[in-house]
């Protein structure tokens, strides 16, 4: 009788897999590596959007209106018609939203109270930011002064004052209906001018420190 196990290949050798092990250390140290590099990077939202929509744009050949663009473009609407909407400069940074607001038109002199044609603008502001679909957005709120220095009962010096300023909006804010969850105020004093406060002989430069005199509103996605 014909035995065919006599003809049967012989099997092949096992493959060796044990180059896995280290592919996958590698692979798992290359991962941690860019988790490191992410978590010390400052991510740039307003990039990221715009980057995002002209993915977008270009695969799908149609314009994408990122939350950013479309909350900015909503308060310059707004805006329009109120009483000191010429006193509110909207534009966009790194991280969102910006809003800057000249302190001379909205408070009153060393003072932390509202003009009252303020009053308008800013709860036309309030409406808007608190509509639903920028529940997203955090709001900062950032007092600052010039150099001069302020010595008053209530406001012993420009810490005070700055704070103050920044903090009367939260509040205003609030009453609106605004989550206080999504607020912070910040007092700056003069440490973050925008322009030279003084000349270079150390005379003052009064168009300079009105310009410094200011309240920053910033919305940022979280």
């Amino acid at each position: 009788m014909f035995d065919n196990t006599k003809l049967a290949p012989p099997k092949p050798p096992p493959e060796d897999e044990s180059w896995m092990a280290t592919f996958a250390d590698m692979v798992t140290l290359i991962l941690v590596f860019f988790i490191l590099l992410l978590s010390m990077s400052k991510i740039d939202s307003a990039k990221y959007e715009e980057v995002s929509a002209g993915m977008t744009k270009s695969l799908s050949d149609r314009k994408v209106e990122t939350p950013i663009e479309e909350l900015r473009q909503t308060i310059r609407d707004n805006m329009k018609g109120t009483k000191l909407d010429d006193a509110i400069s909207i534009g966009k940074d790194s991280a969102g939203v910006s809003l800057e607001m000249a302190a001379t038109s909205f408070y009153e002199l060393a003072s932390a109270e509202f003009r009252p044609e303020a009053m308008d603008t800013l709860i036309q502001l309030a409406d808007t930011i608190k509509a639903e679909r920028f529940n997203g957005f955090q709001i900062a709120i950032e007092g600052h002064t010039d150099d001069t220095p302020i010595r008053t009962e209530k406001y012993p010096s420009n810490w005070e004052l700055s704070a103050a300023r920044a903090s009367r909006i939260i509040r205003l804010f609030e009453d609106q209906g605004i989550n206080p969850s999504r607020m912070r105020a910040v007092g700056l004093a003069d440490t973050a001018p925008k322009v030279p406060n003084r000349g270079p002989y150390g005379d003052p430069l009064p168009q300079n420190q009105e310009i410094n005199r200011r309240v920053v509103v910033r919305l940022q996605p979280r």
